[in-house]
């Protein structure tokens, strides 16, 4: 039923899924899909949270901060394009109208990244300067860090170009030091 709601959402847009075009995807009565989730919106932030465990994790470790930022920001730059990207989107774009969207999605999945983003940022940064990072300092850098992706993503309709995603880490380590 996942793999079902992805599809229609790359398929269909947003508007073009239903509850029952999922259950037919999916070969399962509506019931069986109403037995799990209440809605679409409830579903999709289901595929979305388990698609972003991995395609949104942190790799750390292997190269240097700055390597590891441009890899990390063109690993979000990727997601953005793939099916489970399409469906953070979507979700974005329906909570600019819709409250309950908006909550569900800040309290549940948004809330949870943002949590592995400032983890990941900060063990970076600090690795970089050699001492440790405050917290205001480390969220308003993940604001920056993220910032032009999400941007040119919904605002101009593409991926950023990769020297925007390097300017970008470099930005960011020379404003945490």
């Amino acid at each position: 039923m996942l793999n079902a709601a992805d599809d229609l959402l790359v398929e269909r847009g947003f508007d073009g899924v239903t509850i029952e075009s999922i259950a037919a995807r999916a070969g399962v009565a509506k019931q069986t899909v109403y037995r799990w989730w209440k809605s679409k919106v409830d579903i999709l932030l289901d595929t979305l949270t388990g698609d972003a465990q991995d395609g949104l994790a942190w790799r750390l470790g292997a190269a240097t901060a700055e390597e590891e930022l441009k890899l990390h920001l063109r690993r979000i730059s990727g997601f953005l394009q793939e099916p489970a990207g399409q469906v953070l989107l979507a979700l974005l774009g329906h909570a600019q109208t819709n409250e309950n969207t908006a909550r569900a999605l800040r309290e549940g999945f948004l809330r949870e990244q943002r949590e592995r983003d400032l983890t990941g940022l900060r063990t970076v940064l600090e690795r970089h300067i050699g001492r440790p990072m405050d917290e205001q300092t480390t969220t308003y850098l993940l604001d920056v860090m993220l910032g032009p992706i999400f941007y040119q993503a919904l605002v101009v309709g593409h991926s950023p170009a990769p020297e925007l995603l390097d300017m970008t880490a470099r930005l960011v380590l020379d404003m945490a030091t």
